[in-house]
Order: C-alpha cells, then sequence, then structure tokens
C-alpha cells in the first residue's frame, strides 16, 4: 500500500455536473459583462468568453495559487514553528508518493477547529488549530488525505467552479441591489403617473426575478458540487491508504471525530447539502478498508 498513486478518481468527474449546471448562469454574467466592452471598443463576444476561460488556466498556476487563492482563503504562510511541524508530517508523504516538495504549497487559516482542505491543483490549507492539537502521525494522515484530493483530481472542478460562482454572485447582488432601489425610486416619484408608475414595478420585478433565477442556478450547482465531494472524501480516505498512510488518517478521524458524533442525527436536508459525509460514516468505511488490505491498529 505504497508508492506513487496519482490518477483521475470517476468522483472528480461527477464534480463536472456542478460547472454544467452553472453555465447558464454563467454565460448570462458574462454576457452582462460583456456589454461595456462591445459598447466601447467593439470586442466580439467570443473573444471576451474565451479571454475569462483563460484565466481559468491561470488559476491552476502555482504562483497564482500562493499569492491570490491564498488571499481569497485567507489563509498565510506558516510560522517557524508551524514549518517545522508540517515538515515532520510532510515530508515523508513527499517521500512515498515520489513527488517533489516544492510541486504544493502548505499554507494555514487561524481558525479554532479541526480543518484542513485542498484547493487548485497546488494548495494545501491547514488550520492552526490542528497544527496545535495533532500529533505528528495524525498531522501526516491529514496530509496525506488533502494530498490525495490532488492526486484524484478532485479541486480541479471544485476551484472553478468556485470561479465562476464569484460574478454570478456579484451579478445577482448587484441586481437585488438595483431592484430595491429601482421600487424606492418608483414609489417615491412615478406614483402619481400610472404609465412610468407600471414601468418602474415591471423593472423592479424584473431584477428581481432575474437575480433570484441566478442564485437558484448557484444553489443547484452547489448541491451537486456537494454531492460530489462526499463522494471524493471516500476517494481521498482510500487513496490516503495506499499510499500507506491510512491507520495515520484514521487516528486523526477518531481524535476529531468527537465533533461530528450528532451528524448521523441531522436531518436530510442537511446531510443534502453537507459538503463532507458524516465523520462516523468514514471511519466505519476505512476501518473496514484497513481490515480487507492489513490489520488495523
Amino acid at each position: 500500500m505504497s508508492g506513487r498513486s496519482q490518477g483521475l478518481d470517476w468522483s472528480a468527474l461527477a464534480g463536472l455536473t456542478s460547472i454544467v449546471a452553472l453555465l447558464p448562469a454563467w454565460l448570462m454574467t458574462a454576457s452582462v459583462l460583456w456589454l461595456p466592452f462591445w459598447w466601447w471598443g467593439q470586442v466580439s463576444y467570443l473573444l471576451f468568453v474565451g479571454s475569462l476561460f483563460a484565466l481559468f488556466i491561470v488559476l491552476f498556476a502555482r504562483g497564482t495559487q500562493r499569492f491570490v487563492l491564498m488571499k481569497l482563503l485567507g489563509a498565510r504562510m506558516p510560522t517557524a514553528r508551524e514549518q517545522s511541524r508540517l515538515d515532520e508530517a510532510w515530508l515523508p508523504i513527499m517521500r512515498r508518493s515520489g513527488l517533489g516538495r516544492r510541486r504544493f504549497v502548505l499554507a494555514v487559516v487561524d481558525v479554532d477547529e479541526m480543518n484542513a482542505f485542498a484547493c487548485g491543483g497546488h494548495l494545501v490549507v491547514v488550520s492552526s488549530f490542528a497544527i496545535e492539537r495533532l500529533d505528528r502521525e495524525q498531522l501526516t494522515g491529514v496530509l496525506a488525505h488533502e494530498l490525495s484530493h490532488h492526486l484524484g483530481f478532485h479541486t480541479v472542478a471544485l476551484t472553478i467552479g468556485q470561479w465562476m460562482i464569484l460574478p454570478i454572485t456579484l451579478l445577482s447582488r448587484g441586481g437585488m441591489a438595483l431592484h430595491r432601489t429601482a421600487e424606492s425610486l418608483t414609489r417615491a416619484f412615478a406614483q402619481r403617473i400610472p404609465l412610468l408608475h407600471a414601468l418602474g414595478l415591471f423593472v423592479a420585478a424584473f431584477l428581481h426575478v432575474v437575480s433570484w433565477l441566478l442564485m437558484l442556478n448557484v444553489s443547484l450547482a452547489t448541491l451537486l458540487g456537494n454531492a460530489a465531494s462526499r463522494l471524493t472524501e471516500y476517494d481521498a480516505d482510500r487513496r490516503a491508504a495506499h499510499l500507506g498512510f491510512g491507520h495515520e488518517l484514521l487516528a486523526a478521524m477518531r481524535a476529531s471525530g468527537y465533533e461530528d458524533t450528532s451528524s448521523l442525527r441531522q436531518n436530510v436536508w442537511h446531510r443534502v447539502f453537507a459538503s463532507h459525509p458524516p465523520m462516523k460514516l468514514r471511519i466505519n468505511r476505512l476501518a473496514s478498508h484497513l481490515r480487507k488490505f492489513g490489520a488495523v491498529r
């Protein structure tokens, strides 16, 4: 259960459904953003959309993730003490996987909870709380799990989806703000002129419906993305075990599992919209996998 284990997981392909679901709202948003460029510079729609897609490629550059995504995520570079603890856990994983250390960026987010996540193609973020509370073996298991997300290409669709959602959300919020402004102006100045009053109410209602449809599209894409994300968690657990760090990951999950003991009793809507499966299910599946391929410690 060791050696390099890079390859596309089927769960990563499932994440593409969220991107497909986002396309209608994203194309509508791109059209609105394109209008000023067409009005002032006669920029073609295809060239504008193609340029936006090119930004997706830039997102996966290591430098972009270090200096842009880290800022967006509120992450920072580790302190000297944190770097020492991370190196102790990270270097054995790099040796086992056969990957270069400089390929990935380790970052820290200051939150008082046990958390870690992978983003883009190079970024691994760990909470300062996890660095302090987990021992070396447990931290190694957590980092092996996050590396497994990169090895299985789980973060590709997630990163693109988050980038697509950003302008949609901004446009939707702008539409809601314009809707409120249009309503206020209509009530203040157009009530004595029936035609102008009706036109103002129509514009306000139109902006409200468009904004609502955009956010509905985002909610559907988020629902599909979270369903795919739950699958990738199981795949990342298994991949970490194949790398030889399954026992360490199991120990880390058991150490943090107390925070998730009530998740199985939560209502169906919470489970549907959750981005991670219940910790208890993950522990049981990983323990079963390790019993099949080796004794559980």
